[in-house]
């Protein structure tokens, strides 16, 4: 449980980072963002999410981050 809520913890200080730093560019990134077509929104977000898995796989699974 302490390990879940340290991941929510760093993910919500990355989200809250570019916000904090550079609110103007993070709204002009965001009007460009809704110009981008839905079906290539989902394949951003699932190639993300794969990558997401791969990185969890192998920092689980070999010892090349101890």
């Amino acid at each position: 449980m302490k390990l879940l809520i340290l991941v929510l913890g760093m993910v919500l200080i990355l989200e809250g980072l570019p916000y904090a730093a550079a609110p103007e560019k993070m709204r002009e990134w965001l009007l460009k963002l809704s110009e981008i077509s839905p079906a290539s929104l989902r394949v951003m977000g699932i190639i993300s999410l794969c990558i997401g898995l791969l990185i969890c796989w192998v920092v689980q699974k070999t010892s090349l981050f101890m």
